[in-house]
This record gives structure tokens, sequence and C-alpha cells, in this order.
């Protein structure tokens, strides 16, 4: 494979104008049954960011009921299909966050503080579907959020994988419930309520009291009401998402969840010093979703601002990824957080990745999502330009195969 380096505005050096044609993963398009529905896209280049990263200039994409069934070279469409003409756009797999508070579009989601653990809570019942935040989430190429409480306590609950849907029930939207859990390590939950909690150390109590709670159940046989979803997490069923930040707070997320307890575990936020122990977290094995901070001035001894994502990328990390902790930045800038760690010196081909691939790697839903793939859901955005360039903008944005926004017809949301 060749690729092509181009210098974007701002100096983002961009690695997507790929030179490659790659074959098709499957050599033409099935032709439709009765009763599927069948959709066909033509686009200027199509960036799979698949295992052998295949783009294909010109490129042809297509759906049957949801699932791509083809993704190479313009190739014969068979009758039945909806045929999409757009020649001058890039297909790019939809952005997955996995750190949103926008599920309710206010704050019936966030912080049910009453006790300093709740891990029997969800974040489900308060997700409004097809909600504004939502709505400029999908327009802007955001296709699955990880919608989650807050970090108000130590554990805030499980949150819901859910998709941008703009018109949706829950029903149709919704990815999985749930979808792993919501833990805050450090700063946040430091309580003064008077009970446990208003130190790190009565912190990390709170946390290995009710894990040892879970774990005993678990190796007993019996389940806790309580505790069913947490003792999930320590069967590795569910993943969980660790909100820390600072080298103490970082390395303590990672000694717990990782080497402890060895559960199916992401640090989220690292930011305020945290790269510091990148090489730790790195040589655990642990993932690191990092926002909404992705520079640091707060712990420079110069005043120079350090590129905490380049740090993260560049310790080697498995499957580094970004958020936005929306809408402490809003959810529309997502993208902004991969072309700012592109600026910062994170490859841009990586920089991409943390938006797509990386974090449905790190929550083991790659199977389904991340890339355009034979098999995968259509979740598919089409971009004027680079997506990586702040001068592109979304055009077409489609979830398991429907058109969910286009801003030809709605005009531009944000």
């Amino acid at each position: 494979m060749k690729l092509t380096l181009l210098k974007l505005a701002g100096g983002v050096m961009s690695v997507l104008a790929f030179a490659d044609l790659g074959r098709a993963q499957t050599e033409s398009l099935p032709a439709l049954e009765p009763g599927q529905r069948g959709i066909a896209i033509h686009v200027g280049r199509a960036i799979t960011l698949d295992g052998d990263d295949r783009t294909h200039q010109p490129g042809l994409v297509a759906a049957i009921d949801g699932r791509i069934v083809y993704v190479g070279r313009p190739s014969a469409v068979p009758a039945g299909y909806e045929v999409v003409e757009r020649p001058q756009t890039w297909a790019v797999p939809g952005m997955i966050d996995l750190h949103a508070h926008i599920g309710s579009a206010g704050f019936g989601d966030l912080n049910d503080s009453v006790f300093s653990v709740g891990a029997e809570l969800r974040s489900a019942p308060a997700i409004v579907p097809g909600n504004p935040l939502l709505r400029t989430a999908c327009a802007a190429g955001v296709t699955t959020l990880f919608l989650i409480p807050g970090s108000g306590t130590s554990i805030g609950g499980f949150g819901t994988l859910f998709k941008t849907r703009t018109r949706t029930t829950f029903d149709r939207a919704v990815f999985a419930n749930p979808g792993g859990m919501k833990v805050a390590q450090t700063h946040n939950p430091e309580r003064r309520a008077g009970d446990v909690g208003a130190t790190r150390a009565g912190l990390s109590w709170v946390l290995a009291e009710v894990n040892g709670r879970a774990r005993a159940a678990n190796a007993a046989g019996v389940e806790d009401f309580a505790l069913s979803a947490l003792q999930r997490v320590h069967r590795r069923e569910l993943p969980v998402l660790i909100h820390c930040a600072g080298s103490d707070g970082t390395a303590a997320a990672v000694r717990m969840w990782k080497l402890q307890y060895d559960t199916h575990s992401v640090i989220s936020h690292g930011s305020l010093g945290g790269h510091r122990v990148a090489a730790f977290a790195a040589a655990a094995d642990m993932p690191v979703n990092h926002g909404p901070r992705t520079q640091d001035f707060f712990v420079s001894r110069t005043g120079a601002v350090e590129p905490s994502a380049f740090h993260y990328w560049k310790s080697g990390l498995p499957n580094f990824s970004l958020n936005t902790d929306s809408p402490v930045i809003p959810q529309h800038e997502l993208l902004l957080q991969g072309t700012m760690s592109a600026r910062q010196g994170v490859p841009s081909s990586q920089a991409l990745r943390a938006l797509t691939l990386h974090p449905a790697r790190a929550f083991a839903i790659d199977h389904r999502l991340g890339s355009l793939e034979v098999g995968k859901d259509a979740d598919v955005v089409l971009w004027s330009g680079d997506p990586l360039d702040p001068r592109s903008r979304v055009e077409t944005v489609l979830i398991e195969g429907e058109i969910q926004y286009d801003r030809a017809v709605h005009g531009q949301w944000f």
C-alpha cells in the first residue's frame, strides 16, 4: 500500500488521502432477496480502517438490512438497491464516543449521590431518544455513544451504548443495555457529606469493599440483586470505564482494575498529568480513552503545553481513543479532538482510529462497529473532504444503512 502525506491547514499531517486502490472484501454485490432493503453509495473515497487499511478511490459501500455487504471499487449494482450518488465525498466509519452525558439532554442521567456507590443504577431510564443533543451528534458524524452516569459517586452506575438515530424509539437505537459500568476513581466523588470518601484513601476503600462483595458473591455462585451487574464486570462480561486524572489517580485505577481485579477496563480522562504514567498503563495493557483535555499546561514546570494525547499514543497503549465528556465539550466537536491530537504529533491515521476503531476495540464491540467491513453495521459518514481537516463538513450520515442526516435536505444543524 502506498500512502500520500498531505499537509493541511494548521500543519495537520494527513495520511487519509490514500493512493491504495485495494480489492473489495467481496467481488460483487449480492442480489436482494424478497423483502430485503439494500442501499449502495458511490463515493470519491472509502476509508475502511480495516485490518489491511484498505482505501478505495473511487469507492462503493453497500448494505442489506443494515449490515455492510460490499466495500470496494465501483461495481454493478443489482436491481432493487437504493443508489446514492456522492462522488465528491469521503466515506468513513461513524465515530464512537465512550464518555457522554447527553442522553437526557439535561441532568436526568448525571448523578444520584445519596450513596457513595451506585452499582445498581442505570442510565437507560433517563435517555430521551432523538433529543436535540443526540441529533446534533448524529449530524457531526458521531453514530454511537456510551451514555453514562456522572462522577459524583465512586460507582455512578451502568451506562447504555446507544445509536444517535434522529427519529427513533429507545429499542431501535439501543446497542447494549447495560453497555458497561462507570467508575470515578478520584477527584469528583471526594465527598463532604460526613461519610467515607472525603479522601483518596476513603475512595479506595469504598471501591475495594463493594468489589469484594461482588467477587465473594461470584465465588459463592449466588446473584446479589444490587450487585448483579458488578458481578458481570468481575466475570469480564461487561467493560468498566474509569474516570480518573493525575498521575496518582491514573496509576491507582490501573493497579486496582487491571492488575488486581483483571477486569475488562478502560481509563477515561487520564488528564492533569495522567500522561506521566502512560508507560505504566501501556505495560499493563490498559486502554486509555483520553479527553476532554488532550493537552496540559497545569503540570508543566516550564509553562509549556504538554501534548498529553501524543504522550499516550507514543507510549504504545492499546487502542488509544478520544472523548468529549459531552456536554463538557460539545458532542459535535469530537472530530476536533482527533484534529488537535494530530496537530500534537499523533499520526493522522491513528487519530482517526482513536475516534472509530479503537473505542470499538476497547469496549469489545468491534465485531459490529468501528470500520467499514462486510458484516458490520452500516454506520457510514460521508465527509466533504479529509475528516481531520477542520474545514471539512459532514454531508450525510447513515446508521445501519438508513440515512439519518443529509445536509442537502436538513441543512446545517450546528
